[in-house]
């Protein structure tokens, strides 16, 4: 069993073992969709189909984002467009760090006399893609349109 790789999800193993049938009967003789499935589970260190199904699906969910998507939303109220260029998981709460730049600059201050503009930020996102933290008005920090 591989325990260091995310497994892909149960459709593209299907997929996978659909290619494999149709390749065996090209270079030797065909077999059946469950040998595919089988054979296929024991590519990925899995004693049979069964398990490899159950592992797949149990697989906990990645990020909301990916590295180097682009991605849009709300940063403190202000709409953006931007690239995320880092995300990591924060341990023991379900959280996930993310830094994007943003295509235009965001004025991060709410006061007529003073801006601060900013093109990269790094904050906190659920997987549900907002914040934990909230403005002084109850809006999330950061909210992508996922």
């Amino acid at each position: 069993m591989n325990e260091y790789l995310p497994l892909p999800s149960l459709e593209n193993l299907k997929q996978q073992a659909k290619r494999l049938r149709a390749q065996r009967g090209v270079d030797s003789p065909p077999i059946s969709h469950s040998q595919a499935l089988e054979l296929l589970a024991h590519q990925y260190g899995y004693k049979d189909w069964n398990t490899l199904h159950a592992a797949s699906g149990n697989q906990k969910p990645g990020p909301p984002v990916s590295l180097g998507s682009q991605v849009s939303g709300r940063y403190l109220g202000q709409d953006f467009v931007g690239q995320v260029l880092s995300v990591s998981e924060l341990k023991h709460s379900g959280n996930y760090r993310v830094t994007i730049d943003f295509e235009e600059p965001v004025d991060v201050v709410r006061f007529e006399g003073w801006s601060s503009f900013r093109r990269r930020v790094t904050s906190q996102i659920g997987r549900a893609g907002k914040s934990p933290q909230r403005t002084s008005n109850g809006a999330p920090v950061m909210e992508l349109d996922l």
